[in-house]
């Protein structure tokens, strides 16, 4: 055996054979700076003895003979003895010897017509994947011969897909699924055809294309695998539970350069020198994807697969959680192409950066499902079935923000119904009815004009949905829907103590306040904010709270959203019995006198509150989730001329700018100027918009 080393990376290794010319010969990468020498397998390279024949011997076939013919005179057990025959291995690495098994070299014994059926020109297969029930020769052949043809049929459905993706484009009216697919109905759907998707509405900013582009994204999966559905509206939602279960990747920048380094063969150091001057992670990724090339290339992603190693990142914990998350996200960074690792870190990030909103997802959510074939004929007196559709889908996310029952109801029972299969549930929180702003008192007038409304103090705490079920749990949420139950126990025995006894589940709109119980005074919510957020115990409590409840949303199993605001206050004076300092109803008043509502902003601002909400008390008064509506306005004593106050600060610092700021400063650090110590003292940091 003769062991030829052309340079510090590559090692040939030449096996002498009984035929005139060697059949075979091993090589593999020795170089430690590899990412994937570890765990590679050897790699097996056949020639074609015929191919590669010159007329005239050259130095090296005289080489050889020359070899073979020293190996003649050994004695003929040393040369055919399977026990005493060299390995091979043996010269390679350590590592190598130790994580990969002995190359399997084609006994010389074989005839003539058995090698040359073994032996493929320029053929390239993965030694480990040889099955030992075959013969070593034909497997490696029927291995990589298969894995050619993947490679080859993975490209072409990429470009045959690429040249298609344009077509989402088209009015949903005049789209056909068929004509954009690249997969059989049933199969899974790939996961380059959601970053194709990714692609085309990065490039776009009509909010009128968006929403056509995303429905015909929506129903070409509806048409083919309607299993994959929930996967895709999660991943253009870029979310991977609802918000309310607090279900997070839990993973940092950090992590994902390390995994990104590790799967591309690249250092940390040249990852993040990269990402100073992309300000994008996924540009980095999907740059460091095109610059390198594959021993093995993964079965291709599919959007079940992305979605499902999500959750599974999400899911891990304990010791070492980071590095198993670094993992998952290692293997699919692997498996990507195209456009995919670009994608891949963004949706890893929370940061797609498409323009895609979530309004305008549920909109093209709704009008998919009309042209879904088993529900879209509508109902006889919807006479724009698009845009009803939307708004009932919009409806139902705002009472139920679970795409788990949204996406399913859909596809069974179509959108027609989606209000029947889909309502208000005690324990999942609806979104919170929101108010638009003014800066004068006149201007509630204007726009209350001939409608009986109602004014409430605006307390400076946390928006808080508290939900009692009927088992006497009890769920806490933030506004955003964010789960805060243990954050406030003392607030859950309060809520327990003070409900009369005929209450048996209920849903209550509040604010949480911090409160000054012995001075019976409300604090500023910064004191409030100095509440740990985890897992408090009664004896950790330093800031005491007051709830200050203003609706009731659900009470003894009834929905009570689509009742008037009167009705509900009553009902909510019903339920509860007020204690000071622990639970109160809204300070409120009922008016149509401008000046006794100014005379009541001024008491709010006195008694440490923001301002005064103002409310419709019977007209247009129903409960609108998720909507800033102009049956609520809010008037706060920051926007008003005559209260508000003004600062002159200066810029003390900058921060570098990421995505679409790099090259820029991205905020500025503020500050005023302390003339007692002669220095600047900072305020707050402002960002820059851009459009």
């Amino acid at each position: 055996m003769l062991t030829l080393r052309s340079c510090s990376s590559l090692r040939f290794i030449f096996l002498p054979h009984r035929s005139n010319f060697f059949s075979s010969f091993l090589f593999s990468f020795s170089s430690s700076k590899s990412p994937f020498l570890p765990n590679s397998p050897h790699l097996v390279v056949k020639f074609n003895p015929k191919s590669t024949m010159s007329s005239r011997p050259s130095a090296f076939d005289t080489l050889m003979s020359n070899a073979r013919a020293a190996a003649k005179k050994k004695p003929q057990s040393q040369s055919t003895s399977p026990k005493k025959r060299k390995n091979p291995a043996k010269t390679l690495n350590s590592v190598e010897a130790e994580t990969t098994p002995n190359p399997t070299i084609p006994d010389s014994t074989h005839s003539q017509d058995e090698t040359s059926k073994s032996t493929v020109d320029h053929e390239i297969v993965t030694k480990s994947q040889i099955s030992s029930s075959e013969n070593p020769s034909l497997s490696m052949v029927k291995l990589g011969q298969e894995r050619v043809i993947n490679t080859k049929k993975q490209r072409v459905e990429i470009a045959d897909l690429k040249s298609k993706i344009e077509l989402l484009k088209k009015s949903p009216g005049d789209f056909d699924p068929k004509k954009v697919l690249s997969w059989e109905k049933g199969e899974r759907v790939p996961f380059i055809f959601v970053c194709l998707g990714f692609e085309l509405i990065e490039k776009e900013s009509g909010r009128i294309l968006i929403t056509n582009m995303v429905c015909n994204m929506l129903r070409t999966v509806m048409d083919t695998t309607p299993d994959d559905l929930l996967a895709l509206v999660y991943l253009l939602a870029n979310k991977i539970a609802p918000a309310h279960e607090g279900v997070e990747l839990g993973i940092g920048e950090s992590i994902i350069i390390k995994a990104l380094a590790e799967a591309f063969g690249r250092t940390e150091k040249q990852v993040k020198k990269q990402l100073e001057g992309t300000g994008d992670l996924g540009l980095v990724a999907q740059a460091s994807r095109s610059s390198q090339s594959m021993m093995r290339k993964p079965d291709p992603l599919t959007v079940a697969k992305v979605f499902n190693t999500f959750r599974l990142i999400a899911k891990e914990s304990g010791k070492d959680s980071q590095d198993k998350k670094k993992n998952h996200i290692k293997a699919l960074l692997v498996a990507a192409t195209d456009c995919e690792p670009l994608y891949l870190i963004r949706l890893l990030q929370g940061k797609l950066r498409i323009s895609l909103a979530g309004q305008t997802l549920l909109a093209a959510l709704g009008q998919a499902a009309v042209f879904n074939e088993n529900h879209s004929t509508p109902p006889s007196h919807i006479n724009s079935p698009l845009e009803e559709a939307a708004k009932i889908v919009k409806q139902v996310y705002s009472v139920l923000p679970v795409y788990d029952k949204i996406v399913p109801a859909l596809l069974s029972d179509g959108v027609w119904n989606l209000p029947k299969s889909c309502s208000f549930t005690p324990g999942v929180p609806v979104g919170p009815m929101l108010a638009k702003s003014i800066k004068k008192v006149s201007e509630i007038a204007d726009k209350f004009q001939n409608m009986e409304f109602t004014c409430e103090y605006k307390y400076d705490g946390e928006r808080a949905q508290i939900h009692y079920l009927e088992n006497g749990t009890v769920e806490i949420y933030s506004r955003n829907a964010e789960r805060n139950t243990g954050k406030y126990p003392d607030v859950i025995v309060t809520i327990s103590r003070l409900k009369r006894k005929p209450v048996k589940s209920f849903v209550l709109d509040c604010e949480i306040v911090a409160y000054n119980r012995e001075e019976k005074k409300i604090l500023p919510f910064q004191i409030l904010s100095t509440r740990p957020r985890k897992n408090v115990t009664m004896s950790d409590i330093k800031v005491n709270v007051c709830i200050f409840a203003f609706d009731i949303l659900y009470l003894n199993g009834e929905p009570l959203i689509q009742k008037e605001l009167e009705v509900r206050r009553q009902r909510l004076y019903d339920s509860f019995e007020e204690e000071p300092g622990f639970f109160q109803f809204a300070t409120a008043v009922t008016s149509n006198d401008l000046e006794e509502i100014q005379t009541f902003l001024s008491a709010a601002v006195d008694a440490s509150c923001e301002g005064l909400i103002i409310k419709t008390l019977k007209k247009d008064a129903t409960y609108e989730p998720s909507k800033r509506s102009l049956n609520w306005l809010k008037l706060k004593k920051d926007y008003m001329d005559n209260i508000g106050d003004s600062l002159d600060l200066v810029p003390i610092g900058a921060f570098h700018g990421r995505g679409k700021r790099t090259g820029v400063y991205g905020a500025f650090l503020l500050a005023c100027y302390d003339f007692d110590n002669e220095e600047y003292q900072s305020i707050c940091k402002i960002g820059i918009i851009f459009k």
